[in-house]
């Protein structure tokens, strides 16, 4: 059976992906737990593996026998790269150099690295295509182009193949609605569970391209497992929600009158966002889940964990 690893593999998106290969694969989470949860394992056939891909000794030995790597660890949040970028810069970019240097050592065959569609910046052109000049505006940014630039380097020389995705506005099951940088999603549907109002900064004009985690883990792994691809692919729909139409859903969906309230408008907050996905789909992917499914799913994940005693945001 394959031997895959993923670093990160305890984060809300890492998790699924373990998730959907635990049957076809040898699992291996390596994560040092700094944002992920060791719950979000639990039912997944997977060995984890606790420690930091600032690590060397620890990645080299997590690698022995590896054929692919899933690099997702890192800094996630973009206000607080903002805050620390000398660490955002140690994490993202010194990590990602470790884990390639120490997967090309241990003769891993295909890479994959989780980029993010910040990388745009706030060009108002839509829909994002993947040829167009990136603007990245914030330490986080900065080192997501960084990794794509040093895996494409590593893909060019030989050293091993490697192949990436710009995540769009992902949602889904064990996404946090309770940190300080929690996506609109689980947010609007822990306040619609609860009764409370859904907030809106600015008039709720501004789309976003969501996308279920579950499609994009599948995506994830397709790219991988496709030999010979290469380079960088946008991950969404291709589609456009506004935040407002967004609200309504989610209430609608929970059978919720919290009613919306709409707050003074964010500071830098992109007006529109939309993923080109024709090279994606070019390379043979499409989502199994869908916009509407996903939602209802999702809502349904945290209904369970309310019904349970649970706190919503808990898997």
């Amino acid at each position: 059976m394959k031997k895959i690893l993923i670093t990160g593999g305890c984060g809300f998106i890492g998790s699924h992906i373990a998730e959907m290969l635990q049957h076809d694969a040898e699992v291996i989470v390596f994560d040092n737990l700094r944002t992920g949860h060791l719950r979000n394992l639990e039912g997944i056939r997977a060995r984890f593996v606790e420690g930091s891909i600032l690590d060397r000794a620890a990645l080299r030995a997590a690698l022995k026998g590896v054929e692919h790597v899933y690099h997702l660890a890192a800094l996630i949040s973009v206000p607080e790269s903002v805050e620390k970028p000398r660490e955002c810069v140690d994490i993202n970019v010194t990590g990602l150099l470790n884990v390639l240097e120490e997967s090309a050592a241990a003769g891993v065959r295909r890479f994959f690295f989780a980029s993010s569609a910040a990388v745009y910046g706030d060009n108002p052109a839509v829909p994002k295509v993947e040829t167009m000049l990136p603007e990245p505006r914030s330490p986080y940014a900065v080192t997501k182009l960084d990794g794509e630039y040093y895996c494409r380097q590593f893909a060019e020389a030989g050293r091993l193949g490697a192949v990436a995705l710009r995540f769009f506005n992902v949602f889904g099951p064990r996404q946090d609605p309770r940190s300080a940088y929690a996506a609109v999603v689980p947010v609007f549907m822990q306040k619609a569970l609860a009764g409370e109002p859904l907030v809106i900064h600015g008039d709720g004009g501004q789309t976003r391209d969501f996308i279920y985690v579950k499609d994009l883990a599948a995506a994830c792994i397709h790219v991988t497992n496709t030999n010979g691809l290469a380079g960088v692919y946008n991950a969404g729909y291709g589609g456009q929600l506004t935040v407002l139409e967004l609200a309504r859903r989610v209430m609608a969906l929970a059978g919720s009158r919290s009613g919306i309230v709409h707050a003074p408008v964010r500071a830098g907050d992109v007006r529109h966002s939309r993923a080109d996905v024709g090279a994606l789909r070019a390379a043979g992917f499409v989502p199994g889940v869908g916009l509407d499914a996903g939602l209802s799913a999702t809502l349904d994940y945290f209904k369970s964990r309310a019904a349970s005693g649970g706190t919503a945001g808990e898997p």
